[in-house]
């Protein structure tokens, strides 16, 4: 079968690329976690990296100033004007989320 023209070809090709992008994506914590990260609503007052909200701190660095168990009770328990998410996530979401958060291990600024 010969492709007439190069965008299908392309377009064909991106699908293919996110298909077979997808099995591994759905098994690394990490990833789960940044995407439970984005659609739990993190975004709109932490920030990683300079992107996200500024109505709370930075999260770029937490993974080396806390430990997993620091951040697993922060995102339950809240506080600091933090509202509690241990009633909105399941215990999956909030393992992956923990697991995300303690590999942002980027250097905080002084």
């Amino acid at each position: 079968m010969k492709l007439r023209t190069p965008a299908l070809f392309f377009a064909l090709a991106a699908c293919l690329t996110c298909l077979a992008a997808q099995p591994a994506q759905a098994n690394d914590p990490r990833t789960r976690g940044a995407l439970a990260f984005s659609e739990n609503g993190c975004t709109r007052c932490h920030a990683i990296r300079h992107n996200g909200g500024t109505k709370g701190p930075d999260l770029s660095g937490v993974g080396r100033r806390r430990s997993d168990a620091q951040i697993r009770t922060q995102i339950i328990e809240g506080g600091k004007q933090m509202p509690p998410f241990g009633d909105v996530l399941q215990d999956s979401e909030l393992d992956d989320l923990v697991t995300y958060l303690h590999s942002c291990r980027d250097k905080t600024k002084k």
